[in-house]
């Protein structure tokens, strides 16, 4: 199969790349070939700036503002989910090394560059990245990624007055996985959060494996002490819905269910997230998915106060 895809990989990865049920479901404004590129479509609502958000030591948090950081994004995210985790790749990917989808072209891309560790590109290692979507965007532009998992127009309807960031994708390297990286993570996040007036944040959260059953705990923990209020409940998609309450209550011992559940995943619940009805099973990505629903006026003030109301705790 490899040496076929290599006797004409320009024909091929058109053909594999624009036959991606996502590409299909998306206007031809948005081609695919540029989020392979690395490119984004020409939106003046997309941040291009390469203003830092933060900085820690070596560590610099900031958007990306050229296609080549972009591809070294996509680098990382493929050793960490296809090398390091259960994730299987395409033919377009496993030729790149790097793992893509169309809404590359239409996110901006958070990095954490490590100016201590220079790479053969000569320019500061990409060990860590969040993908960022805007409402604004994803309704120009074939709306959000989780939709295809989430049946989240309800929500957003309900809350016609406020704006959705989707936040996917997140990935750090094994050696960067310390308090400081997903600290300036954050920060880059609660940046940009308050600079595009953002009211709400969404996205899809993962445990990896894909039997329901052998997550029985953590997701039945999710079911009865992390769902959303009404409010703010969203469904998984009918045709993908696994129930979360695998277990009764009474059989859920909340402590080591949270030690069970991944860190990002408590993180998000420490913020005060709340999570939706159902879960997904990714089969590609070999993960039971969840989303995550974070309102700006939910979040702990704790973690307001230790960034700063204007993110001032670690501006450059």
């Amino acid at each position: 199969m490899q040496s076929r895809v290599r006797a004409n990989p320009p024909r091929r990865l058109v053909d594999l790349f624009l036959d991606h049920p996502i590409v299909a479901g998306m206007p031809r404004l948005v081609p695919a070939l540029k989020a392979y590129g690395g490119l984004r479509v020409s939106d003046p609502r997309l941040s291009r700036t390469g203003e830092t958000l933060g900085r820690i030591g070596s560590l610099e948090v900031r958007l990306a503002h050229r296609a080549a950081e972009i591809r070294r994004a996509q680098r990382l995210r493929f050793d960490v989910f296809y090398q390091e985790m259960s994730a299987v790749a395409a033919a377009p990917a496993l030729i790149a090394r790097r793992d893509v989808d169309p809404y590359d072209a239409i996110c901006d891309h958070l990095l954490v560059l490590d100016h201590d560790r220079i790479g053969k590109h000569r320019g500061p290692a990409v060990v860590g990245t969040y993908r960022l979507l805007r409402q604004e965007i994803a309704e120009r532009c074939g709306g959000f990624y989780s939709a295809g998992e989430f049946d989240i127009a309800p929500l957003i309807k309900r809350h016609r007055g406020l704006r959705f960031l989707e936040l996917g994708r997140s990935c750090v390297l094994p050696a960067y996985r310390t308090k400081r990286t997903v600290e300036l993570l954050w920060h880059g996040i609660w940046t940009y959060v308050l600079r595009y007036k953002m009211d709400v944040m969404l996205g899809c959260a993962s445990l990896e494996g894909t039997d329901p059953d052998v997550l029985a705990v953590p997701l039945s923990f999710l079911h009865y002490y992390a769902r959303a209020p009404e409010e703010w409940r969203v469904q998984a998609l009918p045709s993908r819905y696994r129930a979360l309450d695998r277990l009764p209550k009474e059989a859920v011992d909340p402590k080591a269910a949270l030690h069970r559940l991944p860190p990002l995943i408590k993180g998000y619940l420490r913020l005060g997230a709340f999570v939706g009805d159902g879960a997904v099973i990714d089969h590609q990505f070999g993960t039971t998915d969840i989303l995550i629903i974070l309102p700006v006026s939910a979040i702990n003030m704790r973690y307001i106060g230790h960034f700063g109301a204007s993110a001032e705790r670690h501006a450059a």
